[in-house]
């Protein structure tokens, strides 16, 4: 029961259904875009050089809005209104504000209020289902994008988030990166294995509803993740564990969305689960962890590539995979068409399938 209590609870945070508060945001730079070379260089005088987290909010701030939504959202038991508001991060300078697909999702206007009170309609320019990404876009030119971080986050560096939980703008909290690589499983997303967020950025830092979709940023200023959710203490017994999207996806999602219209993504064309050190021993693997090949779509990749059921994938081009969630993530990194070698072990032989990506179906 209590695993059923805490997966709709995520479920909730996470969706932001009906009259509840759970939206957000980011933003990138591009060539032309506002953005500083080192950010915490500009905050404003009387803020104290050993006040990290206070330079970080003074230059951040200005780049994070609160988005409101209302429109109808198709559920189970119908349509049904949907109102909430959240975060986001402005992106670019010419309008383009980064947000999560779940804040958007069935709503084609939002409103969003930025920082220094202004307000202005925003269109949904696109969303991305599988990486929870959407780009929503104001008619507004010279808005302060935020600027971004050029290298992955390591554990224990500082974080600090910008938000608007429960409508509080600019609402500011901080903390540590707590882990790199995190999943949240699809059962706990409401979705597919395929729209698993996966890849994810952990942090201690306080996010709360309205948080998700906004900054998560390091001790000078550049945003390292779009925050998505978080586990609720009252469920799991544990404080503040908070999840973000690293930048890296969010950039490279959301320029597909402005450019085009839609995110591509690769296709292998199988279902997969952990392999346990349980399931292991129960039937004589060689191996204790890896993503468990349960299912093959016919005429897939993955198929055509002579990947079996109850293969297990342990490694996935260079980087090893412990879990399925490591294969989801290390697939983001290619694209359609390209060529990714599975290592695999299959009846205590070990060997290697090059498998040509496909196009993942809508």
């Amino acid at each position: 029961m209590k695993g059923h209590t805490l997966q709709r609870s995520f479920l909730l945070l996470l969706l932001g259904l009906a009259t509840l508060v759970f939206v957000l945001g980011v933003i990138y730079l591009d060539p032309g875009r506002t953005q500083t070379a080192e950010p915490v260089e500009s905050a404003p005088d009387g803020i104290p050089a050993d006040e990290p987290v206070a330079r970080v909010a003074s230059v951040l701030s200005p780049s994070v809005v609160q988005i409101n939504v209302s429109g109808i959202r198709q559920t189970p038991y119908g349509a049904q209104k949907q109102e909430g508001m959240g975060s986001g991060v402005i992106y670019r300078s010419d309008g383009y504000i980064i947000t999560n697909n779940h804040v958007v999702e069935g709503s084609r206007d939002v409103e969003v209020a930025f920082a220094d009170g202004a307000t202005e309609r925003g269109q949904v320019v696109g969303t991305d289902p599988t990486t929870d990404i959407a780009v929503v876009k104001v008619d507004h030119d010279g808005l302060p994008s935020a600027s971004f971080a050029s290298r992955d986050p390591i554990v224990g560096q500082t974080a600090v988030a910008v938000g608007s939980p429960s409508g509080f703008e600019s609402t500011v909290t901080s903390g540590i990166i707590s882990g790199t690589g995190r999943e949240v499983p699809a059962e706990y997303t409401g979705g597919t294995q395929a729209t698993s967020l996966v890849d994810l950025v952990q942090t201690d830092a306080a996010i709360s509803p309205g948080n998700s979709g906004g900054a998560l940023a390091d001790r000078e200023g550049r945003v390292i993740g779009i925050s998505v959710a978080y586990l609720p203490p009252a469920e799991t017994g544990a404080e503040n564990i908070g999840f973000a999207i690293p930048s890296a996806t969010a950039i490279s999602v959301a320029d597909q969305l402005i450019e085009n219209g839609e995110a591509v993504h690769p296709y292998l064309g199988v279902y997969l689960s952990d392999l346990t050190q349980e399931t292991a021993s129960k039937f004589g693997s060689p191996v204790d962890s890896g993503a468990l090949v349960e299912k093959v779509e016919p005429d897939g990749p993955a198929d055509a590539a002579g990947i079996q059921r109850g293969d297990v994938v342990t490694a996935a081009g260079s980087e090893e995979v412990r879990s399925s969630g490591d294969l989801l993530s290390a697939l983001r990194k290619y694209m359609p068409g390209d060529t990714i070698g599975l290592k695999i072990f299959r009846n205590d032989e070990k060997t290697t399938l090059q498998v040509n990506l496909a196009k993942r179906p809508q």
